[in-house]
């Protein structure tokens, strides 16, 4: 294995961990999560390979962009608690948590968006 897949391995651990603590410590609360969830649902927002949600069309109502913002902003600290136990940057974390964990959870029919390319559906 090379030091770089060691090293992605390492950080995606790091990220998992951290995900998986209680959403109050990722700034994430249920009311965001489920209408996230449901604009996924909807083809409105998909995941991006930086780590973040993204606007698929844009076509978002203020509900949706709150939403968004607010567990990006949870996506955003965790990614750097993650990048300084693991010395590496905050946007290193970032794709390797997309590599690591959220690719993995993407259901049937929700969009993703790959590091340069489109929107894609899975």
């Amino acid at each position: 294995m090379t030091m770089q897949a060691r090293e992605l391995i390492g950080i995606g651990a790091a990220v998992m961990a951290a995900l998986i603590l209680p959403t109050a410590v990722v700034a994430q609360s249920a009311e965001a999560k489920a209408t996230v969830d449901r604009a996924k649902a909807a083809g409105i927002v998909g995941e991006q390979a930086d780590g973040f949600l993204g606007f698929v069309t844009g076509a978002a109502d203020p509900a949706i962009r709150s939403a968004v913002a607010e567990i990006n902003a949870g996506r955003a600290q965790v990614y750097r608690e993650a990048a300084q136990r693991t010395g590496v940057t905050a946007e290193a974390a970032g794709a390797a948590a997309y590599v690591q964990v959220v690719q993995s959870r993407l259901k049937p029919g929700e969009y993703f968006k790959p590091n340069g390319g489109g929107w894609q559906r899975k």
